[in-house]
């Protein structure tokens, strides 16, 4: 028996699906409504709440592998308290439970961003951890907090490993998350920035997850990229997969501050969450490059998808989804 918290969000719900395909028996946590994808009604769902330590570990009962893939992903100033706790204490109650129930193996879905992301001078790769100095992200600070959670488990005896994705590239909720990058460029957002960061297909994630949880491998972490894009390349290549204009005004690091300032005074006035911050602004700055080598020499068999393929297949997605021209 398997179980996957974080059913409904991207990863969760495509290994769900793919785990489903092989024949596996699955148990996903679910918050508040069942999600529906392809297969999900062969999954027993269960209603609970990772900051639930005792439905959790009730949950896990008869389990034998556990994927934590739920967390909270914001920039937002106001989300910074509720992120924290969800990420670094549900994460606690998650590996406090496989602990209890015996769990063979975890594998926890991290982040890059608890590497430390502004790094311009370096490649960053699994040796890097989060410091004020190198991230200017809440959200990297709750991802290095929840992966201490799961060193401290394996400590305790809890076989684990950990992957640091990239930006993930998948058709998924577009009003949230990263399948928002799509909604621009459908839309014809028409700024661009000279920021560089790594991508990856949900596809590619899924398998990798699945790899590591065969594999013998324990006491690990792994980043998932697949390639290093500037952002204007990326966006050029969805919006040509939609047939939308293509993003022509540049966004210089003065025009940011004033725009995330402006979100800010209007998310003051508004109460709803600015559409670009502090944070992304900088992030969105940053050419950042990630190395991919660690995971491609454990896994030599490994390839991962060519990303302008993943862009058309997503964009495909993403139109039946939301029954786009």
């Amino acid at each position: 028996m398997i179980f996957v918290t974080g059913a409904s969000g991207l990863v969760g719900s495509h290994l769900i699906q793919s785990l489903l395909v092989k024949g596996k028996k699955v148990r996903a946590l679910y918050r508040q409504s069942v999600p529906v994808f392809a297969g999900s009604d062969q999954c027993e769902w269960i209603k609970g709440d990772i900051l639930d330590p005792i439905g959790l570990t009730e949950a896990l009962e008869g389990v034998d592998y556990v994927y934590h893939c739920a967390a909270i992903v914001s920039f937002a100033p106001g989300a910074a308290a509720k992120m924290l706790q969800s990420n670094v204490e549900g994460t606690a109650n998650v590996v406090n439970a496989c602990l209890v129930q015996q769990i063979k193996k975890l594998i926890f879905v991290s982040s890059v961003a608890a590497l430390g992301r502004i790094r311009e001078n370096q490649a960053i790769d699994e040796t890097m951890n989060w410091t004020p100095e190198t991230s200017n992200s809440v959200y990297g600070q709750s991802k290095y907090l929840a992966e201490l959670e799961v060193w401290r488990a394996m400590e305790e005896g809890l076989p684990m490993a950990i992957v640091n994705p990239v930006i993930i590239l998948g058709a998924g909720d577009w009003n949230n998350g990263s399948s928002g990058i799509f909604k621009s460029a459908y839309n014809e957002f028409p700024w661009y920035t000279k920021g560089m960061s790594g991508f990856v297909d949900v596809l590619d994630v899924v398998d990798a997850m699945q790899l590591l949880m065969e594999s013998e491998v324990t006491g690990q972490r792994y980043v998932l990229s697949a390639d290093n894009l500037y952002y204007r390349d990326l966006f050029n290549s969805i919006a040509t997969a939609f047939n939308k204009r293509l993003p022509y005004k540049k966004v210089t690091p003065f025009l940011a501050g004033i725009v995330w300032r402006l979100e800010a005074l209007k998310g003051l006035i508004t109460g709803k969450a600015p559409l670009l911050t502090k944070e992304t602004a900088a992030t969105a700055q940053a050419i950042v490059k990630f190395n991919n080598r660690k995971f491609l020499d454990a896994f030599p068999n490994f390839k991962y998808r060519n990303l302008e393929e993943t862009i058309q297949r997503v964009a495909g997605e993403l139109k039946q989804l939301h029954q786009l021209d």
